[in-house]
């Protein structure tokens, strides 16, 4: 019985006061939108690094064994987590104004345990592998380098992604997930008056 609540019909008849049925789908439209986005510029972001590092490789012909397989491990590392990030890409597609409240609901926490799933395991795996590739692929570089500059540009490659580890990333994770949180609180709340008023 639940799953077939109208939610357009039923709405007008909420004895809580909640935002306009065209507010909310719009807030949902919005949220979709720039989700879409978001991924379709990570996507074309992070297959341009893999194009520039192979490029990399191919003109300036690496000598070190530990250059090579930082390459490897960061290109990898990257289609990995496109694959895995890709996985959205449906998900976002399916939301739509046609549906339930409780498909809306259903669909958006999808989502959110996608997005957690990403931002948890998946952005952490990233992350090494990422930060043990390109250690590995300064490594030719920095032993050109007097001892000096070599700790440098270390020092400043480590302050670098732990920055963005212990900085921007939560930064980032808090307002991804802060979006979806309303959407998901707001679908829930009147969700429940629904189902009180039937």
């Amino acid at each position: 019985m639940e799953n077939n609540i109208d939610f357009k019909d039923l709405w007008k008849k909420q004895s809580i006061s909640q935002p306009s049925i065209n507010e909310l789908l719009a807030k949902l439209k919005h949220f979709k939108k720039t989700s879409l986005r978001r991924l379709i510029l990570t996507n074309a972001m992070l297959i341009a690094t893999c194009v520039l590092i192979l490029l990399i490789w191919y003109y300036y012909q690496p000598q070190f064994l530990s250059t090579k397989i930082g390459i490897v491990l960061n290109v990898a590392i990257m289609a990995i987590y496109l694959l895995v990030y890709n996985r959205l890409f449906d998900a976002y597609k399916e939301l739509d104004n046609t549906d339930s409240n409780a498909a809306y609901l259903q669909k958006l926490i999808a989502i959110k345990t996608k997005q957690k799933f990403l931002q948890s395991k998946m952005l952490s795996i990233y992350f090494v592998v990422l930060g043990l590739g390109t250690c590995l692929y300064m490594y030719e570089y920095a032993s050109m380098m007097s001892f000096l500059w070599g700790f440098f540009v270390y020092a400043v490659l480590l302050f670098w992604m732990g920055f963005v580890w212990f900085y921007l990333r939560p930064r980032q994770i808090v307002k991804e997930n802060s979006k979806i949180d309303t959407l998901i609180d707001t679908f829930q709340r009147i969700n429940n008056q629904l189902e009180a008023d039937v």
